[in-house]
This record gives structure tokens, sequence and C-alpha cells, in this order.
């Protein structure tokens, strides 16, 4: 009986382990295909791009699964509230401000939930990206 207790609780642990694992697994390879869109925008410095490529990013880190999606999440939120920060010592429209922020949080929702990046694809971005 205590073997059978024994195999039964370490079959349980070993399941939850294994859960915990692929979720950390999946939040790191979100966490990249968040870094390399993020990389991608910056390269590109292409006018109208950032909600593309905020999207792509969300998108390619969701598909990865429950702890992607989980990445994304907290790293679009951790951008947008640092970008507020530095909202307030800049000035002028570009880029800048509670609308353009609302923007990037819906382009960031848009590719979670699983729809379509390209939506926010602007004319004449090289194919490239």
């Amino acid at each position: 009986m205590k073997l059978f207790t024994g195999l039964v609780f370490c079959s349980l642990v070993l399941g939850v382990s294994s859960e915990w694992y692929s979720f950390l697994g999946e939040a790191a390879q979100g966490a990249w295909d968040m870094w390399r869109a993020y990389s991608d925008m910056r390269e590109a410095n292409y006018i109208g791009a950032d909600k593309y490529f905020h999207a792509r990013g969300n998108y390619d880190a969701a598909q990865r699964g429950p702890g992607g999606a989980w990445a994304a999440k907290v790293i679009s939120d951790a951008r947008e509230n640092s970008q507020r920060v530095t909202d307030f010592f800049r000035h002028g429209n570009s880029g800048h401000g509670a609308e353009d922020s609302k923007a990037d949080q819906a382009a960031n929702e848009w590719g979670r939930s699983g729809k379509d990046p390209n939506h926010f694809r602007p004319a004449g971005l090289p194919s490239k990206y």
C-alpha cells in the first residue's frame, strides 16, 4: 500500500512539475518572440509600423501556448508602463501619449487573441519583415 501511495504521489508531483517546465519553456520562447519583433521594429524604423510589430510579437508569443501568452502580456504591459513614464518627459505627439498607448495595447490584444497581425501592416513595409 505504501508503494502504491508513493507511486501515485510521485506521478502527481512529476505531472505538475512537467506542466511548470512546459509553461516556463513557452514563456521563454514567447519572450524571445517579443524581443525579435521589437528588434525588427527598431531595425525597420518604418513610419506607422509599430502597431504591426506589437501585434506580430504578441501573436507569435501567444502561439507558443499559455506561457507565451502570459509572457507577451507581461512584456507588453511593462513596455506600456515604462512608456507612460517617459511620455511625461517628452513633448510632441509622435508615438507618445495616451492615445498612442491605447492603440499599442489594442494591437497587443489583437495579436494575443490569435487574429492576423497583418491587419496592422502598413503599405510599403519591406517584405523582410
